[in-house]
């Protein structure tokens, strides 16, 4: 009698730990690109691959992957937490703020590509279903890999990154829309309706109807866990303790996915909703944080099963066509999209690279095909043509985001003598702001001072309770605790006037400071101490400014002795100024 495993897949979930264990940190020192990576390993290791060998050698088979049974499951909970985390960029705020360019440029360019791809598919033949079909699921791009180099550039802040930011949202707000049209398509093409007008007028009443009932469905969970969500985290993240915190943003993830798709909505369209509404939330940047590491490893095993998907002899078998077809999608899309940036106030070299680097098919075709493919909507051989053709422009995409920067960086020295347009530096917002880490009376104090001055700021605070009261009041304050790296990241604040440290903990503002000096060493850190012993620790981990609590106290009390005793008031003041940058040029060493 055989063993049963634990629970199934588990050889393939254990190589793949093995293999993310191992590929990262490789990748990264050798600087290839994560995506291009998994792709390639995906490629290499899948049933087309090595796999593809398993049944002549037992240790092939031991760390290979002959069937894609055994991640896709997993890789699907990679797309949803992608969704996830792109709801949590698309706060309310940020959509207003946006709104030219998402429902904008994003719409142009979306309608623009899928008119010109559509209309190329039609031109080869296919029937006007299959025509729309292709042509709206390649009008999209991978906001995975685009996102990912944009990080990686430190990009997404520029000008042309919130642009190409904006697109995407666009775009993945347009993947629900574009499913529910593959449904009635396929009704349209069963019911065998060969005139384009009548089967228009099928879809657009189909598509009507089905975003009606939609709406409601969204509408329901949407007040419901505006309801929910927020009391919850504010009851429960009181003790501050990370396993609660992340199995409630699981919860509220899974659920809400799970609620979408028993209204008949697709399960990442529910996850999109739970991070629109953990975006309105005091905990948003916290969240992020907390599933960041979670939805990477996930979303690296969903590459790899794109990888897997790919065959390598398709691409002998069409040496022409194939590249043909991935440079043809580039040329269109960078085209539609670098017309439409420029006409959007960006110069013309970063309107190429935004071109370029959104060049690509996205990570939905997948999805979409599949399910164009199962509705016998998409021929079996179009639909496998289509979905090499996406791959193999995933794995180009770094290529080509770097051919763009290239050209644009040439383009725009050329034309330096004439400046930037005017509208390209209002799109990304500015730096010069000041974070401080720790709100509390000091940092309520600094923040009132800046107010009156007009700077912004943003503040971290790891009580949840007064948080909530703050955020509630409309304070910029988010819950989070500021010793972690990755938290700063979220609240920029390498790109910070300086970093306040107003914590009443000393070990936490050490730890703070120490996790500030990772991985922003060049910023100004102000640093609050209880005493001069506690301040030259601070001082000495890398803080510019350190203020004891009792210094301040002592000068203060020395002021009122001084005219006590006679002195002046502005000669007290003098003496007592003195003083203090006497104390702490000393501390600043």
């Amino acid at each position: 009698m055989h063993a049963t495993p634990p629970f199934p897949y588990l050889r393939e979930i254990l190589l793949f730990l093995v293999l993310a264990g191992v590929l990262i940190p490789l990748l990264r020192r050798l600087r290839v690109n994560q995506v291009v990576g998994f792709l390639a390993a995906g490629t290499l290791l899948g049933p087309y691959g090595l796999g593809g060998q398993a049944g002549d050698s037992p240790w092939i088979a031991a760390v290979t992957f002959p069937e894609l049974q055994g991640v896709v499951a997993l890789a699907e909970l990679g797309v949803l937490f992608l969704m996830f985390m792109i709801g949590l960029e698309l706060s309310a705020e940020r959509l207003w703020a946006l709104r030219r360019w998402v429902f904008g440029a994003g719409t142009a360019q979306l309608l623009a590509s899928a008119a010109a791809i559509g209309g190329i598919a039609a031109w080869f033949g296919n029937p006007w279903p299959v025509a729309v079909v292709l042509g709206a699921v390649l009008a999209l791009s991978s906001t995975a890999v685009a996102m990912q180099l944009l990080g990686e550039r430190r990009a997404l802040g520029t000008p042309m990154g919130q642009a190409c930011f904006s697109v995407l949202m666009l775009q993945d707000l347009a993947v629900v829309p574009v499913l529910v049209m593959v449904g009635v398509l396929a009704d349209v093409h069963r019911a065998g309706s060969a005139d384009l007008a009548s089967g228009l007028g099928e879809v657009a009443s189909g598509i009507g109807w089905a975003f009606a009932k939609a709406t409601l469905a969204v509408v329901a969970i949407a007040l419901i866990g505006r309801r929910v969500i927020r009391p919850l985290f504010r009851t429960l993240a009181r003790d501050r303790q990370p396993d609660v915190f992340m199995a409630l943003t699981l919860l509220a993830t899974l659920s809400i996915a799970g609620l979408t798709a028993a209204a008949g909505l697709s399960m990442a369209l529910g996850a999109l909703l739970a991070g629109l509404l953990l975006a309105e939330t005091e905990f948003r940047h916290e969240v992020e944080v907390s599933i960041e590491p979670f939805r990477g490893l996930l979303m690296g095993l969903f590459f790899m099963s794109v990888g897997m998907g790919i065959d390598p002899r398709a691409l002998l078998a069409e040496p022409v066509l194939l590249p043909a077809a991935v440079l043809g999608l580039f040329a269109i899309k960078a085209a539609v999209l670098g017309a439409v940036l420029r006409a959007g106030g960006l110069s013309a070299g970063r309107a190429l690279e935004g071109g370029l680097l959104l060049g690509q098919g996205g990570e939905f075709a997948f999805i979409v095909v599949g399910v164009a493919m199962i509705e016998g909507l998409l021929p079996a051989r179009v639909g496998q043509f289509m979905l090499l053709v996406v791959g193999l422009s995933l794995v180009a995409t770094p290529f080509a985001a770097w051919l763009g920067r290239a050209l644009g960086d040439r383009i725009d020295h050329r034309g330096r003598g004439a400046g930037h347009p005017p509208g390209e530096a209002g799109i990304a917002p500015a730096g010069g702001h000041v974070v401080i880490a720790g709100y509390g009376r000091v940092g309520e104090s600094i923040s009132r001072l800046l107010d009156a001055q007009g700077v912004r700021w943003v503040g971290l605070e790891s009580d949840a309770a007064r948080v909530a009261a703050l955020h509630a009041a409309g304070a910029p304050v988010w819950y989070g605790n500021a010793t972690r790296a990755d938290l700063l990241v979220r609240v920029r604040a390498g790109e910070a006037i300086a970093v306040v440290l107003t914590m009443d903990q000393p070990a936490s503002a050490l730890h703070a400071l120490r996790a500030i000096r990772r991985v922003f060493p060049t910023v100004t850190v102000v640093a609050r101490s209880r005493d001069e012993a506690h301040a030259a620790v601070l001082r000495d981990e890398g803080a510019n400014v350190v203020i004891p609590e009792t210094l301040e106290a002592g000068l203060q009390i020395s002021a009122v002795v001084l005219q006590a005793a006679g002195v002046p008031e502005p000669v007290a003041a003098g003496l007592v100024d003195a003083e203090r940058e006497r104390r702490i040029g000393a501390l600043r060493g």
